[in-house]
């Protein structure tokens, strides 16, 4: 008697990195200089390890993780900006 195994694999999922990563880019806009830069650098942290994570076959998040790196670059741009309209 032989049974056939069937390769059942849950779908994939996004990692928290990743979340991470996009809420805060998305934050780094809706705050001050200072917040916006934290927050800004908290994303591309986050973005570089959901990248790393998303090499994973059961993960998912790459694409998010590498948009939420060059929104947080866009968010420290933004925030240096902010930082230089304040003290004008």
């Amino acid at each position: 008697m032989t049974t056939t195994t069937m390769n059942q694999s849950s779908p994939a999922s996004f990692s928290i990195a990743s979340i991470i990563a996009i809420l805060a880019a998305i934050g780094s806009f809706a705050t001050g200089a200072i917040l916006g830069l934290i927050l800004a650098a908290i994303a591309i942290v986050s973005g570089i390890i959901g990248m790393v994570i998303a090499l994973s076959p059961s993960r998912r998040g790459g694409i998010a993780s590498t948009l939420a790196v060059l929104a947080g670059a866009v968010g420290v741009i933004a925030a240096l900006i902010k930082a230089i309209m304040w003290f004008l």
